[in-house]
């Protein structure tokens, strides 16, 4: 780390490449934090996670009881050791709550004051989150399994709807109603993703084993089908390839918009050019998968290579996206992980599952420095522990001051 302190002051080393350098490392050695955890709360099985996008600030989660929790992550007070305090939820008595399981929880892309949450109950609403209060409710045909936003849809304030149902619906936040319907799935579709890229670009995965990629200005047809067996993939109006041998219940684009990763059944994970639509025929192996609703999985953000953390019954794994190459895995939960979240300004990793835990899973060593005189690494408390570590190891003195040596 010194050299490349020194190469970054001498100009030889950019300081985009030493940030890149260190989020990679960071990525790279995620384990169970020793130091801080979430606050236990939870009364039920944890189904979904989110952050808001704006400050990072805030952790949103939602249980199969119809409860809604949000959590504090930062810590201010200078201690390594922190547990992060939940804030406010929407208790299962409230008349407000969600009849039956919360299946996907998600923040305004642009404000933290409002947050979406929809479940089993078929309902869809749109929370004050000053007052935690619905806004809006909104009744739909199916059984709800995910809606998401844009996070880059500055025109338009659509939700895309995931249900039982095999039309993705489009909510209008604006009116409360529906926009339009996207017809082309024969199944019900499991889970559905923005790109990050294009405003307008929306995927579905569904159990007829299909992915699809959409313009929503345009919902007489589908841009593309993703096929697993060929790079011809279809277009237009013609539906008869599949991505999967099985259910498709999880999607994830990479930040920049350019590749889709997808999950399915098969116990496969497929990547595809956003673009082409072609199969980059990674092998990632058999990635056990059993569930029959929407897994929510992360990649990292701004990392060399990027790194994807899949849930896999009580595990999570961690792969080089591009490569197939298993990193490692996350050891910690007691039963079925149903989701995990990539926290970018601190690479760390968030995970719920059916134990109704929330484990915060990060690279431990920043809060850790040698002590000289118990020859160990101990815990310390400041706000800048990387360089106090230099302080007090990297740049003493090492010559001896014994003239007869």
């Amino acid at each position: 780390m010194i050299k490349c302190l020194e190469d970054l002051r001498s100009g030889i080393v950019e300081p985009s490449a030493l940030v890149s350098a260190e989020r990679t490392k960071r990525a790279y050695n995620l384990q169970l934090s020793k130091y801080r955890d979430i606050e236990s709360v939870h009364s039920s099985g944890v189904n979904s996670l989110d952050l808001d996008v704006v400050e990072k600030h805030y952790l949103l989660s939602g249980c199969a009881d119809g409860t809604v929790y949000i959590h504090d992550l930062y810590n201010f007070t200078g201690l390594p050791q922190y547990t992060s305090k939940l804030i406010c939820s929407v208790d299962k008595t409230s008349r407000s709550a969600h009849q039956y399981s919360v299946e996907c929880v998600q923040w305004y892309p642009f404000d933290n004051g409002l947050f979406v949450s929809s479940g089993m109950d078929k309902k869809l609403k749109i929370w004050d989150a000053n007052c935690l209060k619905p806004a809006e409710q909104i009744c739909l045909e199916g059984r709800i399994f995910q809606h998401h936003m844009s996070p880059i849809g500055s025109k338009q304030c659509l939700v895309a709807v995931a249900s039982s149902a095999s039309e993705v619906i489009l909510v209008d936040l604006k009116s409360g109603c529906y926009s339009h319907e996207l017809r082309g799935h024969t199944g019900s579709v499991l889970t559905c993703r923005w790109s990050p890229r294009e405003e307008n670009i929306v995927a579905t995965g569904s159990c007829d084993n299909k992915v699809i990629l959409w313009d929503v200005r345009s919902s007489k047809c589908f841009l593309k089908s993703f096929c697993l067996y060929s790079t011809d993939n279809q277009s237009g109006s013609q539906l008869t390839s599949t991505a999967h041998d099985g259910y498709v219940n999880g999607l994830c684009f990479t930040a920049d918009g350019l590749f889709l990763l997808s999950y399915g059944t098969d116990n496969r994970l497929q990547l595809w050019d956003a673009y082409t639509g072609e199969n980059q025929m990674v092998n990632y192996g058999d990635i056990p998968n059993r569930t029959k609703k929407c897994v929510q999985f992360a990649v990292s953000v701004n990392t060399n290579p990027i790194l994807a953390y899949v849930p896999s019954e009580g595990n999570i794994f961690v792969f080089e996206l591009h490569t197939g190459l298993k990193v490692k895995t996350l050891l910690g939960h007691y039963s079925s992980v149903n989701g995990c979240i990539y926290h970018p300004f601190l690479q760390e990793v968030y995970s719920a599952g059916n134990d109704r835990n929330i484990l915060l899973w990060s690279a431990d060593t920043q809060g850790l420095i040698y002590d000289e005189h118990t020859k160990s690494q101990v815990p310390v408390k400041s706000d800048s522990l990387r360089s106090v570590y230099y302080k007090k190891n990297v740049t003493l003195d090492t010559w001896s001051s014994d003239e007869d040596s």
